[in-house]
């Protein structure tokens, strides 16, 4: 009888083996120190194998990283389904952001520790997933700003849906985003992101935070300030102060004339 030969794995999978091993590889070696052989051993493959498939390292970590940035940005956006509020958007965002990086922490640490440190063009890979992922909450910053107007309007939905059709904006703002410039809705979403990232490396390197936990901490943290904001109660520091300018000293001297509301802090009138 002849030799029984073993059924060939399609390309596809082979290649995602390949990965597999590769993420698992640089996630927790790091780049530099990531062999070939060592990723080509974990696969069950020739290290040719490997080379055939995907040319050279830097193009395995390039794979490995748009594979990465395409798995979290598909899980926070299919998180966040578009029919609930906007807080619940955010929310449901947010979990799915930390579930996933809790469960892929190899992939997480491909994207946010080992790719923004070895090049520039590993850089602007995962520049280019951030930037979708800043979109998404900017999106989702605007849609909070338009369910507040009703009620930073002092009218009913109807004249808010009137008003965002094309009826008169309020100073300073949109009809559609009465409080939030464009700049400062940029500026907002990229902190959100910025601390989004720098809790789930706290979180993966705490033992027992859980996705949940992690992001009622960034909820508690952020959107209580975002609804103060939106409803027209934004922080400001007291007269006569600039981003620049004013000492411990004249905090305290400042603070004698100033209220104090609900933690926000305004000039006493």
């Amino acid at each position: 009888m002849g030799a029984v030969k073993s059924k060939r794995m399609p390309r596809a999978v082979r290649e995602q083996q390949m990965l597999d091993a590769a993420v698992q590889t640089f996630g927790q070696r790091g780049y530099m120190a990531a062999s070939m052989d060592e990723i080509a051993e974990l696969a069950g493959v020739s290290k040719p194998l490997v080379y055939l498939y995907l040319n050279s390292k830097e193009d395995l970590f390039i794979a490995c990283i748009r594979r990465e940035a395409k798995a979290l940005v598909e899980a926070v956006r299919a998180g966040a389904r578009p029919v609930l509020p906007a807080d619940r958007q955010l929310w449901a965002g947010l979990t799915a952001f930390f579930t996933h990086t809790a469960r892929h922490p190899d992939g997480w640490a491909v994207l946010h520790l080992q790719a923004r440190t070895h090049g520039e063009v590993f850089a602007a890979e995962v520049a280019a997933m951030r930037a979708d992922i800043v979109t998404f909450v900017t999106e989702l910053i605007l849609a909070a700003a338009r369910e507040a107007l009703p009620q930073a309007l002092g009218c009913s939905p109807k004249l808010s849906t009137s008003l965002e059709q094309g009826g008169p904006p309020r100073a300073g703002g949109t009809p559609t985003d009465p409080h939030l410039p464009g700049g400062e809705v940029a500026g907002l979403a990229e902190a959100l992101v910025g601390a989004a990232e720098a809790l789930a490396d706290w979180a993966n390197s705490t033992p027992g935070v859980t996705a949940r936990q992690a992001s009622a901490t960034l909820m508690n943290f952020a959107w209580a300030g975002l609804g103060d904001l939106m409803a027209g109660r934004p922080w400001s520091p007291p007269d006569g102060e600039g981003p620049d300018t004013g000492s411990g000293a004249d905090m305290e001297d400042a603070g004698a004339g100033a209220v104090v509301h609900a933690g926000r802090t305004s000039p006493a009138r």
